[in-house]
C-alpha cells in the first residue's frame, strides 16, 4: 500500500506493508536514524516523535494510519550546525550520557513545554489552571521516557534551562 506522509516539512509517498510501524518507516524507508528503536512495545520512549504537534511512541503507530499527518522527528528540531534550545541545553548540562534515549527525550520535552505553555495539567499539577515547570512536574510529564544511564536530574536541568531561554 502507499501512504503520503509529511515528515519534517517534506512530503513523502511511501510504499509499505499495511502492518509497518511508523518507526520502521522513518528509520528504514526515509533514512531518519535519529528516532531510536528501544523496546518496540511503547514502554521506553526512545521512538518518540511529534504527530500533529503531540508526542507519540512511533513504534505503536501504523504508517497507514497517518496519511496526511505532520510528523516531526529529531532531525526536524535542529541540526548540528543549528541546534534547538533544548539540544544546546542537553549538551551544556550533559543530559545525554550515552545518547541513545536523547532524541526521544528531546522530542518529549518539546511537547511537554508546549503542553505547559498551553496550560494542560498533569497528575501532579497543583491546580487545573496554570501548571508551572517544577522539578516534580517535569519528572511526571517525562516519565514515559526512560534513561538507562539515569541522567534524569541532568535531563530536567536541561529542560529547565531551555525553557528559560525560550521566555
Amino acid at each position: 500500500m502507499k501512504t503520503i506522509l509529511t515528515v519534517n516539512g517534506k512530503q513523502h509517498e511511501v510504499g509499505h506493508d499495511s502492518r509497518r510501524t511508523l518507526l520502521d518507516t522513518l528509520r528504514d524507508d526515509l533514512g531518519l536514524q535519529g528516532t531510536k528503536k528501544g523496546c518496540d512495545h511503547g514502554q521506553c520512549g526512545a521512538c518518540t516523535v511529534l504527530l500533529n504537534g503531540e508526542r507519540v511512541n512511533s513504534c505503536l503507530c501504523l504508517t497507514a494510519m497517518h496519511e496526511g499527518d505532520e510528523i516531526t522527528t529529531i532531525e526536524g528540531i535542529g541540526s548540528p550546525e543549528r541546534l534547538s534550545a533544548l539540544q544546546k541545553a542537553f549538551v551544556e548540562k550533559d543530559g545525554y550520557q550515552c545518547g541513545y534515549c536523547t532524541p526521544g527525550q528531546i522530542m518529549s520535552a518539546t511537547a511537554m513545554l508546549k503542553e505547559i505553555s498551553e496550560g494542560a495539567p498533569s497528575y501532579v499539577s497543583d491546580d487545573l489552571g496554570a501548571p508551572h515547570l517544577s522539578d516534580e512536574e517535569m519528572a511526571e510529564r517525562m516519565s514515559g521516557n526512560l534513561c538507562r544511564c539515569s541522567a534524569y536530574p541532568l535531563i530536567r536541568e536541561a529542560i529547565a534551562m531551555a525553557a528559560e531561554v525560550k521566555k
